[in-house]
């Protein structure tokens, strides 16, 4: 571990203190190595960091969503996927750095493979440009998103960006239209694709390409329309209360599954994906195989349906489904059975509040 956040300065008095305890050069010279001093100071570790993790707020897993050490999209590929083959440039401007994309296999399945990359160190981050997208990222991700539609070809996306580049040649070149059409394009694939969301999940530069069948979230994970600094910015004319505004904004992986924004969320290992960076490989690979096999007797239209009845539910009770009664093949809304009742009494309320009082007239009538 080369960095701690703020919370974790007991853990790292700790690990430091296991080091120096693995060396047997001591003060005195060559000394003996207290194995058993270090098996009971690892476990006080593992307990301090399960304190510690089982306990975040949703501004602290910001932190670790962002963590310096965590695995980056190109890590995952170069784990999951074989024979990856990178493919680049948007056939208009040039080749945006920040995404990686490309076909590759899992399972011996082809798949189309989009990464948000920010890099693994200072001179990475600033040719990735720290994740962050321009016009020609997006309109690549739609050139291969639409090869990959017509060769029927699953799409695979790890999201990991704070959000769209908002510079003024990005704005020039038009980067809230490429952030549309890579919306659009997403929206109206007739292959499911699915979005792992494994660090931040920032603004429209995320959704961008997240409009999937299937959004799944890593644990420390975050996913919101803007920063929580940005936010307390805003609303408060104070970035210091990013954490308020992190509470308010739901913006974990936990809240995010309960309101039904995604479909899923992977649990990571003890103090975060950085710290066993393979066993959360091999969870996100399964979890691809699994949500992938879903959607293997599924037609074209039902595909396509699946993912359009995912997005029009956000917000309501069961959202739109396929109506047999529907000539044109669209979508019908579906209320839950408690919104039925709730709609029937609403409108009727006036003949049953009369009905109330007919019987309440009738009943002391006859007591009297």
């Amino acid at each position: 571990m080369k960095n701690y956040l703020d919370f974790e300065k007991e853990i790292k008095a700790l690990e430091t203190e296991v080091e120096n305890l693995k060396s047997p050069f001591g003060s005195e010279g060559i000394s003996e190595v207290d194995t058993n001093k270090i098996k009971n100071t690892q476990i006080e570790i593992n307990q301090k960091l399960e304190e510690v993790y089982s306990n975040l707020n949703s501004w602290q897993r910001t932190q670790v969503a962002r963590h310096e050490d965590r695995p980056r999209a190109n890590y995952y590929i170069k784990k999951i996927f074989s024979q990856f083959t990178l493919l680049s440039g948007d056939r208009y401007f040039g080749d945006d750095k920040s995404v990686i994309a490309g076909f590759g296999l899992i399972e011996n399945k082809s798949v189309l493979i989009i990464g948000q990359e920010k890099g693994e160190d200072l001179n990475s981050r600033i040719e990735r440009n720290f994740g962050m997208m321009r016009p020609e990222g997006y309109r690549k991700c739609v050139r291969l998103m639409k090869l990959a539609d017509r060769f029927q070809i699953p799409v695979i996306s790890f999201i990991d960006t704070p959000g769209a580049y908002p510079g003024i040649g990005a704005e020039q070149r038009g980067q809230a239209s490429a952030i549309a059409n890579s919306i659009e394009c997403s929206m109206s694939l007739t292959v499911p694709n699915i979005s792992i969301i494994i660090g931040e999940g920032g603004s429209g530069g995320a959704i961008a390409l997240a409009s999937s069948n299937k959004v799944i979230m890593l644990e420390n994970s975050i996913y919101s329309v803007i920063s929580p600094e940005g936010c307390a910015s805003i609303l408060w004319r104070d970035p210091t209360k990013s954490l308020e505004a992190a509470e308010a904004m739901k913006l974990t992986a936990k809240d995010l599954l309960r309101l039904k924004i995604i479909d899923e969320v992977i649990p990571e290992p003890l103090g975060g994906a950085h710290r066993d960076p393979d066993v959360i490989a091999a969870d996100i690979k399964h979890s691809i195989i699994k949500n992938l096999k879903t959607f293997e007797n599924l037609s074209k239209d039902e595909i396509y349906d699946h993912r359009k009845a995912k997005f029009l539910q956000i917000g309501r009770d069961q959202g739109f489904s396929k109506s047999s009664d529907l000539g044109d093949g669209g979508l019908s809304y579906k209320d839950s059975n408690f919104k039925k009742i709730h709609t029937h009494l609403d409108k009727n309320k006036y003949i049953y509040a009369g009905l109330g009082l007919v019987i309440f007239a009738g009943l002391l009538a006859l007591l009297t």
